[in-house]
């Protein structure tokens, strides 16, 4: 199985909270996204290169509660934290191919849709980040499959390095290497997260500790 480096992830109270956290960390600010009717989410997108974005996703406060816990931990976020690149989600044409070892820790594979946009995508059951945001998510685009950034305003940033931390970090290179990421990040113990590098047009720029 083979998979790439599709986006970022920062969860954030509101879009509103989001976006002026970009703003102040990249220098530029995130456009318009949409609205995921069955997590009851919506987002801001940031193109990051050719294909490669960022979102910032928030609740929806417009959107009814969905029966089940919402993805990337939102539910935990308190309107009072301060939003957190969260995760990534690394992007495969055969979402079905996951390894079991790879999939159990996941989650399940979801349908989801934003507007046209059509998608597969692991959720773990509980709504949180496997192994702490660490492990991506893994998506499929289906309709349609190019990915979504490629579609986005192009406001000369770019992904420049991403890099994961975790106290088992000889476990979390034997996951990645399933996908065949471990050549695509950095690897290093500590506790568990991420950062990015990003290009932004004033100069280089760290998202995350």
């Amino acid at each position: 199985m083979r998979c790439e480096i599709d986006h970022l992830v920062v969860a954030a109270p509101t879009l509103a909270s989001g976006a002026e956290w970009i703003e102040r960390a990249l220098g530029v600010a995130p456009g318009p996204g949409g609205a995921h009717p069955r997590m009851g989410t919506h987002n801001l997108l940031l193109r990051l290169g050719e294909s490669a974005f960022l979102e910032v996703l928030a609740i929806d406060p417009d959107a009814a509660r969905p029966a089940r816990p919402r993805w990337f931990g939102l539910d935990d976020l308190g309107p009072d934290d301060a939003p957190r690149l969260a995760a990534w989600v690394a992007r495969t044409d055969d979402i079905h191919a996951c390894p079991p070892d790879l999939l159990a820790l996941l989650g399940p594979i979801e349908s989801m849709t934003r507007g046209p946009r059509e998608w597969l995508i692991t959720i773990p059951p509980d709504g949180g980040l496997a192994m702490g945001g660490a492990l991506p998510a893994l998506i499929e685009w289906q309709s349609p499959r190019a990915p979504a950034g490629a579609g986005l305003p192009d406001v000369g940033c770019a992904l420049a390095g991403l890099g994961l931390r975790h106290p088992q970090c000889g476990r979390l290179n034997e996951l990645l290497g399933l996908a065949g990421l471990v050549d695509t990040v950095a690897i290093g113990a500590g506790t568990p997260g991420l950062w990015a590098d990003i290009a932004t047009p004033g100069g280089l720029r760290r998202l995350g500790p």
